[in-house]
């Protein structure tokens, strides 16, 4: 997930009050007044307000906060399942709030599934009939909703089980089948609500990942609700908390836990295990020298010398990293007359991706005291990452 993901849903100056007075709530919260001083005039609640976020195409948005804080009113605004008081949410070019009836029917058909918390199956319906529910009510041709039902449950994890009924069913795997539902749907944007917060903690973890190698693969836009910090920080490319209706900040895991926005986040955030949130991005250094795939021994010596090295990292013109040579190696090769360092080439050494957890960076140091690599999808070489800077940063997580 990058900012340069195109926006797939712009949401601007969403509000929400429940009563039947929204206009005097709004004018009081304008003016100043916060949600429980509005309850206490008028007997209305401010369920949102003023929100203003988008979602970028084929991100894992999470949505959290405590209960009462506007969550799932916020989720079920966006398909308005709850009408919005005021605002814009744009998705392909269309303001829901201002579609009609039909028009919301398409859209949502078009762009949304749901799940939810508690799975929502028929009884008396197999596993395979569950999954084709929604296109069954979208009179899609039996034999296509069979077809699509059938492989979305192959995403999940479900082949095989067609045939059963949920009671025949664990917890998780219901859930996957709600999943299956909704991916059946090919919807552009998956709504989860709660999804996981009626299965027991390592059933809950495991579909998690499930979700986490789902989003790898397909790519779906998603927006998930939760009130667990810990299943944010997991899941999330992103993370909106709120409080009381309000955005209190908006950042990756990292941002959240690294930078919060106010006292309140801190608070929220504080006895997480930070390196397994904290990433090798966050710890690694511009590498120093690089050696070219075509320098002779000198070259690579000299390289070394200069920089205080006694191992360099072998790219390729395009910067993608071959391997690592050590000093003694390159020196003994340039006594021996040779004009390659091909032969010395160490393959076998730590490298990671940017967003590798601190806490699985530490095990590499151990044995060769290589620094670790990062690299990005190309194999390029971004930078190291050098034992030292890891245990600073432990220490500094250590005393938050």
């Amino acid at each position: 997930m990058t900012d340069t993901q195109q926006t797939k849903i712009q949401v601007r100056n969403l509000s929400k009050v429940f009563g039947d007075d929204a206009k005097k709530a709004l004018k009081l919260r304008d003016e100043g007044l916060n949600r429980a001083q509005i309850l206490e005039k008028t007997g209305q609640t401010l369920g949102l307000s003023n929100i203003n976020f988008d979602v970028r195409e084929g991100e894992l948005l999470v949505i959290m906060g405590l209960s009462g804080s506007g969550k799932s009113t916020l989720i079920r605004c966006l398909n308005r399942l709850i009408e919005p008081t005021e605002g814009d949410i744009i998705i392909g070019g269309e303001n829901i709030p201002q579609l009609s009836d039909k028009e919301l029917l398409h859209c949502r058909r078009r762009h949304f599934s749901m799940v939810f918390q508690n799975f929502a199956l028929f009884p008396h319906r197999t596993v395979q009939m569950n999954a084709e529910y929604g296109l069954e009510i979208r009179g899609i041709d039996k034999a296509e909703r069979a077809e699509k039902a059938k492989s979305s449950l192959k995403q999940v994890g479900l082949e095989g089980w067609e045939n059963a009924y949920p009671n025949q069913l664990s917890g998780g795997m219901q859930q996957r089948v709600g999943l299956a539902r909704a991916l059946a749907n090919d919807s552009s944007v998956l709504l989860m609500d709660e999804a996981f917060s009626a299965l027991d903690p390592l059933i809950r973890r495991d579909m998690q990942q499930e979700l986490i190698e789902l989003q790898h693969r397909m790519q779906k836009t998603t927006i998930f609700i939760t009130h667990d910090l810990d299943e944010a920080l997991n899941i999330g490319d992103r993370i909106i908390l709120l409080r009381d209706g309000e955005i209190v900040q908006i950042g990756t895991p990292e941002e959240v836990l690294t930078r919060p926005a106010d006292d309140y986040v801190a608070r929220f955030t504080e006895g997480v295990d930070r390196s397994r949130v904290v990433t090798s991005r966050r710890v690694m250094r511009p590498v120093r020298a690089t050696a070219r795939h075509d320098d002779g021994p000198r070259t690579v010596l000299h390289k070394m010398s200069e920089n205080a090295l006694d191992s360099i990292y072998v790219v390729d013109r395009e910067r993608r990293l071959l391997g690592i040579v050590e000093a003694d190696g390159v020196d003994e090769a340039a006594k021996a007359g040779k004009d390659s360092i091909h032969e010395l080439l160490v393959t076998d050494f730590p490298r990671v991706g940017p967003d590798e957890p601190l806490a699985t960076l530490y095990p590499m140091f151990q044995g060769k005291s290589y620094p670790v690599a990062v690299i990005d999808d190309q194999q390029r070489l971004l930078g190291v990452v050098v034992k030292g800077a890891v245990l600073e940063q432990l220490a500094q997580t250590g005393e938050q």
